[in-house]
Order: C-alpha cells, then sequence, then structure tokens
C-alpha cells in the first residue's frame, strides 16, 4: 500500500542523495526509525533493496562511461559478499530476539552515521593525504588483502545498518589507491554496492524484515529525487551543503547510540 509521506521523504532523500552523493541509507534509515517509527531490522532490510534498485542506474551509467574498476570491485565483493553472507546468519539467530536485534541494528547504525559524519567532514583533507602519500602506498598482495578486508567490514555493516557503501568506503578506496581517479573510485564504489545490498536485501527478505508497500512507496519519490538532485546540485554550494548534513548525521548518530 502505498503512502504519500514516504513518497515525499523519498523525494527529499533522493534529491539530497543526487546532490551531495551521500548513500540513502545514511538518511533513509534513521528517517524510517525516528520520523515514522519503523522497526529498525524492517527499516534496514528495505532500505537495502531500495538501495540496490537504486544503485543499479548509477552503476549502469558509470559502466558506460568506463569509470569503473572491475579488478578492485572484485576484490571488495570477495570480501563484502561472503560478510554479508554470514551476517545474515548471524541476525537470523538473533531475530527471535526482537529487542536484542533492535538494540544491534541500532547501535551500528549510529556508529555508521558518526563515522560517516566524519567522513564528510574531512572528505577534503583525507582526500590531499591520500594523494601525497603515494609513496607508502600499498601494493601487489598486501593491497588485494586490504582491499578484500575492506569489502569485509563493509558486507557487516551494510547488512546490519543498510549505511557504509558510500561515503565510508569511499574514504577507504582514497587511501588504498592514492592516484586512481576520482571518478572511477566513485564509480567502483557505485558498482560495487548493487551485488552487496541486493545480496544483503534478499538476505533480510528470508528473514522477512522488507515492507513491500514502503519500498515502492519510497521509489515512487526518490526516483525522481535523485534526476533532480543530480541536475541542480552544481548550483548548491558544497561547502555549505556538507557541514550541515554532516552535523545532522552526527546528531543523528549519537541519538541512537545514547
Amino acid at each position: 500500500m502505498f503512502d504519500i509521506a514516504y513518497t515525499v521523504s523519498g523525494f527529499v532523500v533522493g534529491f539530497i542523495v543526487g546532490v551531495t552523493g551521500v548513500g540513502g541509507g545514511s538518511l533513509m534509515t534513521p528517517l524510517l526509525m525516528l520520523v515514522f517509527g519503523v522497526n529498525p531490522a524492517v527499516a534496514v532490510g528495505t532500505d537495502l533493496l531500495y538501495a540496490a534498485i537504486t544503485k543499479t542506474g548509477g552503476g549502469w551509467v558509470h559502466q558506460r562511461r568506463g569509470t569503473v574498476d572491475w579488478k578492485i570491485a572484485g576484490l571488495l565483493a570477495a570480501g563484502s559478499l561472503p560478510a554479508a553472507l554470514l551476517t545474515i546468519a548471524l541476525l537470523q539467530q538473533l531475530a527471535p530476539d526482537t529487542k536484542q536485534l533492535s538494540a544491534l541494528i541500532t547501535g551500528t547504525l549510529g556508529f555508521a552515521l558518526i563515522l560517516t559524519a566524519l567522513a564528510l567532514i574531512f572528505k577534503d583533507k583525507l582526500r590531499r593525504y591520500g594523494a601525497h602519500r603515494g609513496h607508502v602506498a600499498l601494493q601487489g598482495r598486501s593491497l588485494a588483502t586490504a582491499t578484500v578486508v575492506t569489502g569485509m567490514v563493509l558486507g557487516v555493516m551494510v547488512t546490519i545498518s543498510s549505511v557504509g557503501a558510500g561515503a565510508l568506503g569511499m574514504v577507504v578506496l582514497f587511501f588504498l589507491y592514492p592516484h586512481a581517479p576520482t571518478a572511477r573510485l566513485v564509480g567502483t564504489d557505485i558498482v560495487h554496492a548493487v551485488p552487496l545490498t541486493a545480496v544483503a536485501g534478499i538476505g533480510h527478505v528470508v528473514l522477512g524484515t522488507v515492507d513491500y508497500g514502503l519500498l515502492g512507496s519510497l521509489l515512487l519519490g526518490s526516483l525522481p529525487g535523485i534526476y533532480f538532485g543530480s541536475h541542480l546540485g552544481a548550483s548548491i554550494p558544497d561547502k555549505i551543503l556538507r557541514p550541515i548534513l554532516a552535523t545532522m548525521l552526527m546528531l543523528i548518530g549519537g541519538k541512537l547510540i545514547l
């Protein structure tokens, strides 16, 4: 059943995602939990399928433009997809204890939001630091191992909280691949997020923590929101919008943890 309030919220979140590039889970999941009172597990499960659908279009665009490093995406997936499956198995064990499951999801989400806020605040400094540390950059097998481990961490965080594949993933990629073009890392991050959110989302389908009516309502608003946000983003000063968004995520994260 469609709900206009969810559709409007989807449009607003989609617009912000289009403007800032911040992962929708950082905004959508806490919005569903804190404003609409959606069960934490249902909010995460629904948002994961929502992310898989919305990121597919972005991944396709980057693939067409040639801004995807398939080797990096493969290494990330080699860690994230098994980690997501193992995390789903853990959540399945906790599912009968709804209070414990909700506490785990809420705490992990709060932690992930604070990390995302810090990533937004220090994004430029981290990028500059990464660009100037080429002489100490990991190489060969060590680099591949670090990328797989990064994928594992993202797989766990995304499956539990639906947050992490966007801003957090990008910060780590900047450190691991300081000389790679930013557009190529962005495209790689988005392409990797598609199978990760799909696997995690399907896992939540098995757990029964997906609301399809809610999913449809969110997509109805978010798809045009992302479209308009992407086209109008250049007219909104990033230096103003990013600190506001980071502060909001920090406050929400702190509220969820405390």
